[in-house]
């Protein structure tokens, strides 16, 4: 059992910063690559942010230079700084992380449950 659940969300003025978290827990497991994802309603689930098992980091055009991701592969954490803060970023956000389970070596997807955030004009 591996579970991801983030934290973090709110609601925000416009202009505003937040920070998301998400943490993985449970059995023995490792995690490549992590990415945040968020759905508006009546949207597609788009992808906002990666980072791989070394570091390397991507954005959605929409949000580079305002957001940052990164994790702390210790605690098997992935934040999300948000910065500048618009109502279009208002949504639902994912955590995603693929993983790879000790006992076998297999691979897997997981996502958390997802967190609003809302940023008002």
């Amino acid at each position: 059992q591996v579970q991801l659940v983030e934290s973090g969300g709110g609601l925000v003025q416009a202009g505003g910063s937040l920070s998301l978290s998400c943490a993985a827990s449970g059995s023995t497991f490792s995690i490549n690559a992590m990415r945040w994802y968020r759905q508006a309603p009546g949207k597609q689930r788009d992808l906002v942010a990666g980072i791989s098992s070394g570091g390397t980091t991507n954005y959605a055009d929409s949000v580079k230079g305002r957001f940052t991701i990164s994790r702390d592969n210790a605690k098997n954490t992935v934040v999300l700084q948000m910065y500048s803060l618009k109502p279009e970023d208002t949504a639902v956000y994912y955590c995603f992380a693929d993983v790879t389970y000790g006992s076998r070596g297999i691979r897997g997807q997981l996502w958390g449950p997802g967190t609003q955030v809302t940023v008002s004009s």
